[in-house]
């Protein structure tokens, strides 16, 4: 029996993260399961949301590290060594409103040519979603308090510091739009 997208996502980010970055690992899987929740508001994009949630931090695995830009290296992996599915590998690349902090490290065009935003503003938000309502440890958590956990892990000054600061009206409005849909959507 041939194994889901979600599955796949699932197994190749436990084999990069789970044993070299055990608390990224941890957030990912905290991710993954905000995404399952918000699997009924995504009908046939709820797999590839749940596999982008389970994948959307595996650039940081150190072997995978090229650029130092998690986004990007994640892509470019999920790309090149498994011929990702390209909605997929978009999300991965662009998620958490990374285009932003790419013209933080003068990538924003590598990024943007490489990998264009998904143009299905619902799937992007929802991953937005589930990852700015999860810490570190895998919890949830609101909006405000992770992109206030984040600044103070990375320090307000630093290229991550104002990264976050610049999107978080970006991060609100993303988080709020999907929680108005939750709202909107028929029980």
């Amino acid at each position: 029996m041939d194994e889901s997208l979600a599955e796949w996502a699932q197994r190749v980010a436990k084999d990069e993260l789970s044993s070299v970055l055990p608390r990224r690992w941890a957030h990912s899987q905290g991710v993954t399961a905000r995404a399952v929740e918000l699997g009924p508001l995504l009908g046939e994009s709820a797999d590839l949301l749940a596999s982008a949630a389970v994948l959307h931090d595996v650039g940081y695995a150190p072997r995978l590290a090229a650029t130092g830009f998690h986004p990007l290296d994640g892509a470019r992996f999920l790309r090149d060594e498994h011929g990702a599915d390209e909605r997929l590998v978009r999300l991965v690349a662009n998620h958490s409103f990374a285009l932003l902090e790419a013209e933080e490290r003068g990538l924003r065009e590598v990024l943007k040519s490489e990998f264009p935003l998904l143009d299905e503003p619902l799937v992007v938000d929802a991953l937005v979603y589930c990852d700015m309502t999860t810490t570190p440890d895998g919890e949830q958590t609101t909006a405000d308090k992770r992109v206030a956990e984040i600044v103070g892990r990375y320090g307000a000054d630093s290229l991550v510091g104002r990264f976050i600061r610049r999107a978080s009206p970006e991060i609100f409005a993303a988080i709020a739009r999907v929680e108005a849909a939750r709202v909107a959507q028929p029980r």
